[in-house]
């Protein structure tokens, strides 16, 4: 969404901007290098990758220097880019099940197929802020350092197919087997009734804040949509990204990209449901970021159970991307003075329309003869 001054102000707007490149100018520090801002700052990186739909650390990292670390302007100049960019080819489905397991958690099963992979995470210690200027006390390991892992557990078997052969998972599968092309929605906006495809894209490159408050509100609001989710498993690794050959047709890879993905367990309860089984939700997100596919599974489940009744769907579609979001309230700073003073014309008219009438009611009535 694109708003833009059509006249006034250009000078202060001039001056602004100046004001910025001074301020640069005048700021000594070194200068942060894009290595040092996908190297110390990957989650951020990963995140505007996210939620400008182009994968491209550089390109991400560059944006975040430009956008004095705002993530949405970053995303807003990522998306902007993007759009210039030619579409060269259209990779071949991405097979999460080739994924190369960096970190993997099975937070449903005590001991499941595969390992248990903490990867690379702060989630297990302590939030203590820690100053430049403070030296680092030293990580002290007992236990011997953990083994490579071999080919079979960074590719272990999925938690879900356990439930499958247990014939405790429901098929949410299209009943005619057909696999209908994904929804675009870089190509075509969305609007409900919409195919899972296209809900789960937006969510993908959705404002990583507005997913997780909509994923809140849909399991403590009051809308009275109340589920039992237990996350199934979470992944982050890497999966490889094929083209088909112009001339030969054939499939070859072209590299790969991180992602994270997860798969969330609904217990199902509801008078027309198979309450014998469950549903599985699933997420999927560019680079490093677990918030986002955690809240991408739960929703997907829920928008599935609940959306044509409670709005969810028409939410997921339409209100949290953070550029339609952000762009409209950005909005409300250009100059509004035009509707505004319309709006005080019509305030006044509605007064002297009202005392007019209050006088007409107060007047003497007349003698008859």
């Amino acid at each position: 969404m694109g708003y833009s001054g059509a006249r006034g102000g250009l000078d202060a707007i001039l001056a602004a901007e100046s004001l910025v490149r001074t301020a640069r100018e005048a700021d000594n520090s070194p200068r942060l290098t894009t290595e040092q801002i996908t190297g110390r700052m990957r989650l951020a990186v990963d995140r505007v990758m996210g939620e400008g739909s182009l994968y491209d650390p550089e390109t991400a990292a560059d944006a975040l220097r430009q956008a004095e670390g705002d993530v949405i302007e970053a995303t807003h100049l990522v998306r902007a880019h993007q759009s210039t960019l030619p579409r060269l080819a259209v990779s071949e489905p991405v097979d999460p099940d080739e994924m190369t397991v960096q970190r993997r958690i099975v937070p449903a099963w005590r001991t499941p197929d595969g390992p248990q992979l903490l990867g690379r995470t702060s989630d297990y210690t302590g939030r203590m802020l820690v100053r430049d200027d403070e030296p680092v006390p030293p990580v002290v390991i007992d236990e011997a350092p953990t083994p490579d892992r071999t080919d079979a557990e960074r590719h272990p078997k999925r938690f879900s197919e356990l439930l499958r052969e247990m014939d405790l998972l429901a098929d949410s599968r299209p009943t005619d087997g057909s696999d209908p092309e994904p929804f675009d929605i870089s190509r075509h906006p969305a609007a409900p009734p919409a195919p899972r495809s296209a809900v789960l894209a937006s969510m993908a490159r959705a404002e990583t804040g507005s997913l997780i408050g909509t994923w809140y509100r849909s399991i403590r609001g009051t809308e009275g949509n109340l589920h039992e989710v237990t996350l199934g498993e979470v992944r982050h690794g890497r999966v490889p990204v094929r083209v088909r050959h112009p001339h030969t047709g054939n499939a070859f890879s072209v590299g790969d990209i991180r992602v994270t993905e997860c798969e969330a367990i609904e217990d199902l309860n509801g008078p027309d449901e198979d309450r014998g089984r469950f549903d599985v939700g699933y997420g999927l997100c560019f680079g490093h970021n677990e918030r986002k596919a955690i809240a991408m599974a739960n929703l997907d489940i829920a928008c599935r159970r609940f959306g044509d009744t409670g709005g969810l769907e028409q939410t997921l579609l339409l209100t949290t991307d953070g550029l339609d979001s952000c762009g409209f309230l950005e909005h409300l700073k250009l100059p509004h003075y035009v509707t505004f003073r319309s709006m005080i014309d019509r305030k006044i008219a509605v007064q002297a329309g009202a005392g007019d009438a209050a006088d007409r009611n107060t007047e003497p009535l007349g003698r008859t003869c």
